[in-house]
This record gives structure tokens, C-alpha cells and sequence, in this order.
């Protein structure tokens, strides 16, 4: 069914009459165990050709050693007995060698080991000191826009929104504010002779990726006005800010 000419190619069908899917549990656990058992005696092949390879270079190794030995005299056998002891030597000493780069290698693969775990745990720590300051910008950011909202510095207020910032206010009665113009008017008619304070309680930051955070927090507002009366409102707001230009720009918000 995958063939590129469709002229070629079977349908559904003929498909279903195939013996892997009208027969599965038949054929298909036939057809598994037969390729597992071809494996099986090529890998016994193998393994038996090995050893005999082996046997046939150790005979043939020890019937030349004997005949040398045979062929040369005493003196002979003296200086052969010293080449002896010299390559059991040489083969004691390859033998160390062997296990001393063995044991190198475990070293050094430990090494890399505990060089990886410290430069994952660098890269986490890293990662993390990242984040907590990523989060304390967005608190930072939010804390100057809800300033700016207080003391009528729609100026500032701008700069930091996007220009078709989307937006859910209880003095839009419900509707949906794109845009800043909304927001203008009472910003710039926020009286002068009240002078207020506003509180970010328990923020809550949620980084959505390295450019996007949503941050929720309680805003507590304090107020007094000129003739001394105290006020204290609060409400829920949710912002979504994202990064552009090295700099957070609130993209939407919402407040109850």
C-alpha cells in the first residue's frame, strides 16, 4: 500500500486478505520464531568456527616451538630458554599494561561521568538563577505599570503596554479593550489630591518560555484624599507579558 505508482499498488482490500492481517496471530508468531532461530544457528556457526580457528593457531604454535627446540643444541637451548623467559616477561608486562589502560580508561570515563553530572548541574543551577531572574523582572515591570496607573503617567503606561493590548475591566462593564485609548481617560483625570499606594500580594509567576510570562497577583490600592478619608480597595489581576527587544510588553490583562 506504500508503493508510489498507484496503478501498483493493492488495495484495502486485498490488503485485509493478507495472511499477516487475516492470520496474525498465526503466521506473524510462525514467521518471528523461524527468523529468530536462523539467528540462533548463524550466531552457533559463527561461535564454532571461532574455536576452531583457535585450536588450529594453538597447535600449530606449539608443534613449530617444539620442532625449534628439537633443531638447536644446548647453547642453543640456554639462549632459547632466555628468549622464553624474556617474552613471558614481555607478555607479563603487556598483560600489566593491558589492565593499567583498563583501568586508566574506567578513570577517565569516571571523570567524564562526574564532568558531566557537574556541568548538568551547573547548566540546572544556571537555569534555575535564570528563571528567578526572569520572574523578578516581570514582578519589577508590573509593579512600574501599576505606578504609572496610580500617579496618571499615561506616558509610561503606554510605553510599557503593547499598542493593541487586549484587556477584561470591570470599568468596561465586560467587554473586551483593545487598545490603550480606553485606559487614557482615567489616567489622565486621575485626581492629584489622593494620594494612594498599591500593593502586589502574593504574585505568582508563570514563565511560558523564554519570552512569555503570565504573572497573577492581588492588588491592594490604599487611598486618601484631602480631607484625610481612607479608602483600601482590591482586586485580582492576571497579566501576560512578553519580551521584545530586551524589553517586557504587556500584551493583555485582566482584572475583578
Amino acid at each position: 500500500m506504500l508503493t508510489v505508482n498507484p496503478s501498483k499498488r493493492i488495495t484495502a482490500s486485498e490488503a485485509l486478505k493478507h495472511p499477516w492481517i487475516c492470520h496474525r496471530e498465526r503466521v506473524a508468531s510462525v514467521m518471528h520464531r523461524q527468523e529468530t532461530v536462523d539467528c540462533l544457528k548463524k550466531f552457533n556457526a559463527r561461535r564454532k568456527l571461532k574455536g576452531a580457528i583457535l585450536t588450529t593457531m594453538l597447535a600449530t604454535r606449539n608443534f613449530s616451538g617444539k620442532s625449534m627446540v628439537n633443531k638447536k643444541g644446548d647453547g642453543s637451548q640456554v639462549k632459547e630458554s632466555t628468549d622464553s623467559s624474556t617474552t613471558l616477561e614481555d607478555e607479563d608486562l603487556d598483560k600489566d599494561k593491558k589492565g593499567v589502560d583498563r583501568a586508566c580508561t574506567v578513570i577517565s570515563k569516571e571523570h567524564d561521568e562526574e564532568g558531566l553530572t557537574k556541568a548538568d548541574s551547573f547548566g540546572k543551577v544556571r537555569g534555575d538563577s535564570n528563571a528567578s531572574l526572569r520572574r523578578a523582572e516581570v514582578i519589577k515591570v508590573t509593579e512600574i505599570l501599576l505606578d504609572a496607573i496610580n500617579n496618571g503617567d499615561f506616558d509610561t503606561y503606554s510605553k510599557l503596554c503593547d499598542p493593541h493590548v487586549t484587556s477584561f475591566d470591570p470599568d468596561a462593564l465586560g467587554n473586551m479593550i483593545e487598545g490603550v485609548e480606553f485606559h487614557k481617560f482615567f489616567i489622565d483625570n486621575t485626581p492629584t489630591h489622593v494620594k494612594t499606594n498599591t500593593t502586589i500580594i502574593n504574585p505568582r509567576v508563570h514563565l511560558l518560555g523564554e519570552d512569555v510570562a503570565v504573572i497573577c497577583y492581588v492588588c491592594v490600592t490604599q487611598s486618601v484624599d484631602a480631607e484625610g478619608r481612607r479608602a483600601t480597595n482590591q482586586s485580582q489581576e492576571t497579566r501576560i507579558w512578553q519580551k521584545r527587544y530586551n524589553k517586557w510588553t504587556a500584551v493583555h490583562f485582566h482584572r475583578s
